[in-house]
């Protein structure tokens, strides 16, 4: 056989593969040898994508869910040989790829994203340093904050979907989400709010003590009582401590 005469029958072969309802199969392969690959394939990659989205699998109606399964074979070029990262690729899939559907839940992308980034903080690389205690109030020292904790925020509350709260709109209020990977190698999610997030992203941005963080906080948001407000946040701190997504930052 010419390279030329291989080249395309390997081309046949995966395009039956990944589409066997559109691509006719290849000619002088049994059948029955060809369904061992075609289920092979279909499983293993469906299996991995039900593992990885649990809530959305349970949502979706059979149907929906498998030939959205077929479309992501069909149409998605991977680029990673990795099985952890057949989420990622699905969730690249969802989110630039699959045509509109009308009958695709509208907080689909948010929830899809909402249960990759378990798997994601999982698996990211990086460990976290030796937990230092604390001698002086957080509120006087300057404030490192994990390398493994995301900042998230979506339209819908993604942590409530479910089979029995579907929402048709997302409400008035937006949900925030710190993510985080803790010294145990546990991935947590704190389902947060706008301002908690934000001193966060500030003291993420910035090394300066966190008094000072939260002094420019007030003053963004508004709060007109600063003293009660930095009292407020040293109990946030506190927690955030606590939960290994900050601590204070080495002499």
């Amino acid at each position: 056989m010419s390279e030329s005469s291989l080249a395309k029958l390997q081309q046949a072969f995966t395009g039956h593969l990944r589409h066997p309802d559109v691509n006719a199969a290849p000619e002088g392969i049994e059948n029955r040898r060809l369904a061992v690959y075609r289920d092979l394939i279909y499983n293993n990659i469906e299996g991995f994508i039900a593992g990885g989205f649990p809530v959305l699998r349970e949502i979706l109606p059979d149907a929906h869910w498998h030939a959205m399964v077929r479309d992501f074979i069909s149409r998605h070029k991977s680029h990673s040989p990795y099985f952890l990262e057949i989420s990622q690729e699905f969730l690249l899939y969802l989110q630039n790829e699959r045509s509109s559907d009308a009958s695709d839940p509208p907080f689909m992308l948010e929830l899809a994203h909402y249960e990759w980034v378990e798997l994601a903080l999982d698996v990211a690389p990086g460990d976290l340093p030796p937990k230092p205690s604390v001698e002086l109030s957080l509120l006087d020292s300057v404030i490192d904050v994990s390398p493994l904790v995301w900042c998230l925020n979506y339209q819908y509350p993604v942590h409530r979907l479910g089979p029995d709260y579907q929402p048709l709109a997302p409400p008035d209020e937006p949900t925030f989400v710190l993510v985080f990977r803790n010294r145990a190698d546990q991935v947590e999610f704190i389902h947060s709010n706008a301002v908690t997030v934000r001193m966060v992203q500030m003291l993420q941005a910035e090394a300066t003590p966190a008094r000072a963080a939260l002094t420019a906080l007030s003053q963004e948001v508004g709060f007109a009582d600063t003293a009660r407000f930095i009292a407020l946040g040293e109990s946030i701190l506190l927690e955030l401590y606590q939960k290994d997504v900050l601590w204070p930052a080495a002499e």
